[in-house]
């Protein structure tokens, strides 16, 4: 499975040359502490994640130098891998908080005991409908919508109004657009699969799936192939000669296509069908048996702050949980706001989702 969500705009960002961070601290990637052995242990904590984890050097800093901590990032793959590790090295973990499970693997989470409850100083802060865990096991740090793309000027040219609902993407009138990732081994697929389970229910779903493959779905094994290869409205898609006009994506992605346009275009040339969303929260806890416990507490605190919040959006293309951190211009003027987005419980994930992406699997790609 790749990287969530919201991580796809890092992605992105990476395929179009931007750097990402692998630690922080002045521009040495490597812990301040590493190799010497007299250095205190206590005054460094590390952080666990997926390989999207990125934040300014400036913010990151400023923890720093106000907490007396040292931050170590410890990128380990995508979400699924990292979590794995840590499933395999429960008690005895290889840093102090994990950050990037999110609600499509929380329960696998929760259900190894990987994490030690902690109440986040600021929780209070975060909107409650993102606090999934009442144990307060992990905390919630961002949120994105997985999303329908569809390329402007292509539905300009055919002079054919773009798809708004995952009905909408079952008439004739988008057959052979659409392009989407495999639920087995994508993370933005499992969440397009998911939102057609909140859509249409367990009676419903594989019926509509059966429709969208008579449609001429298209699936590939993940987001990289997806919309920087298939997808004509992307960057990265128009020079690879991409046909598919429609892709499932990310709501952020819009804005990521203006950021690193080149030139930069006044006007994002991907839209949102907002009818097609999946939420995706991402989540950091304290690991159990973390050597620096308190390091990580403060760690916790500092992800929930309003100046990590606020930093979040243009680092990893995600939006804040907090009631109070501000998005930047780029995101108002080229977002959208997704304000219903399907839903499927962490519990009927965590009991359905093998079952659901192997009957998905039989149904569209066998």
């Amino acid at each position: 499975m790749s990287t969530t969500k919201k991580i796809a705009g890092a992605a992105l960002a990476a395929a179009l040359g931007v750097t990402t961070l692998s630690a922080c601290g002045g521009g040495d990637a490597k812990d301040k502490t590493a190799g010497t052995s007299d250095a205190p242990k206590s005054k460094t904590v590390t952080l666990v994640s997926h390989d999207s984890f990125n934040a300014t050097d400036a913010v990151l800093k400023e923890f720093e130098q106000q907490s007396g901590y040292t931050v170590k990032v410890l990128k380990s793959g995508d979400a699924g891998a990292a979590l794995n590790q840590e499933i395999l090295t429960k008690g005895s973990p290889r840093g102090d908080v994990f950050f990037g499970v999110d609600n499509t693997l929380l329960s696998r989470a929760l259900d190894n005991g990987i994490f030690t409850p902690y109440e986040a100083k600021g929780l209070a802060d975060v909107k409650p409908e993102y606090v999934l865990d009442k144990e307060h096991r992990v905390t919630p740090i961002d949120s994105g919508d997985i999303c329908v793309n569809y390329d402007k000027a292509y539905f300009a040219d055919k002079k054919i109004a773009p798809p708004q609902t995952l009905d909408d993407l079952t008439k004739p009138e988008y057959k052979n657009l659409l392009v989407v990732e495999n639920a087995a081994t994508s993370s933005p697929g499992l969440g397009f699969m998911l939102a057609s389970v909140g859509k249409y229910g367990e009676e419903g779903w594989k019926d509509y799936w059966s429709k969208l493959k008579a449609n001429g779905v298209e699936v590939v094994d993940g987001w990289e192939q997806a919309y920087n290869e298939r997808f004509s409205g992307s960057a990265g898609g128009k020079k690879a000669k991409g046909d598919r006009p429609l892709v499932v994506s990310y709501a952020s992605s819009p804005p990521v296509e203006v950021l690193y346009g080149e030139p930069q275009p006044a006007e994002a040339p991907t839209g949102v069908a907002t009818g097609t969303c999946f939420r995706q929260i991402e989540f950091a806890g304290l690991l159990k048996g973390a050597k620096n416990e308190e390091g990580g507490k403060a760690l916790v605190d500092f992800l929930i702050s309003k100046k990590f919040q606020e930093d979040m959006p243009l680092q990893m293309f995600v939006n804040p949980v907090t009631k109070d951190a501000a998005l930047p211009e780029l995101f108002t003027k080229h977002g959208v706001v997704v304000e219903k987005p399907e839903n499927v419980t962490p519990e009927a994930i965590a009991k359905n989702r093998e079952q659901w992406v192997k009957a998905w699997t039989a149904l569209v790609v066998k």
